[in-house]
């Protein structure tokens, strides 16, 4: 039997796909159009605008970056398959982030894979509506490139980047020596990216996706 007691409110979610695994820039677009029509698309404080965070999490656009990352640092990617690609969080403080990249950098080495290079993303703050709270803890978002060993196969290297990122958020986020330790967070790794308004790229380009699954929290 129904009863209203069982009611709850809680994290609003939804899933944009082509059900033939057709690459579309149409997906991003539709769920985008959901995201904004979300009542509950985050917890928020006093400041309407500034929350918890809402956004999407797409498949990797790996023709977006293939087309990007060699203007922008100089080097080609790896073929499909062979490329991983996390959105990290890094501490504003420029000698804590840059001890954050090198022990992240040390553990890709460990784990026998390629570092290719970190990616600067654009974000928009101002046309975001970014609430004075939330700049105040905005941290420095960037995109860790690794390039998998020769010979290994998808779901080996799946796990490496596994172990890279859980190795790297229990080592950096419970450093004494970091006044910013909680800034550092890797949010996704290779064949998915979180990306929300606040992020110019997935906004502004023509980047093509297969699937995207939408998050409100």
């Amino acid at each position: 039997m129904y009863d209203p007691a069982y009611e709850h409110d809680s994290c609003g979610v939804g899933l944009v796909a082509h059900i033939k695994g057709v690459p579309s820039r149409a997906i991003v677009d539709d769920a985008y159009a959901v995201l904004k029509s979300m009542e509950h698309r985050a917890g928020v404080g006093a400041q309407p605008n500034s929350g918890d965070g809402a956004g999407m999490l797409t498949a990797l656009p790996y023709d977006f970056l293939a087309r990007v990352v060699p203007k922008e640092l100089g080097v080609e990617l790896p073929a499909r398959g062979a490329l991983g690609a996390g959105l990290v969080f890094l501490p504003r403080d420029a000698k804590e982030r840059a001890l954050c990249k090198r022990e992240v950098e040390t553990l890709v080495v460990q784990h026998g894979q390629e570092l290719i290079g970190w990616r600067a993303v654009p974000v928009c703050p101002d046309e975001a509506d970014l609430g004075a709270a939330a700049r105040r803890t905005e941290p420095r978002s960037e995109q860790l490139l690794v390039g998998a060993a020769p010979g290994l196969e998808q779901d080996a290297f799946e796990r490496q980047l596994f172990l890279i990122r859980k190795a790297g958020s229990h080592k950096l986020r419970t450093q004494a020596a970091l006044s910013q330790a909680k800034m550092f967070y890797i949010c996704s790794r290779n064949y998915a990216l979180y990306y929300c308004f606040y992020y110019y790229s997935i906004t502004n380009s023509n980047s093509s996706i297969f699937t995207l699954f939408k998050e409100s929290r």
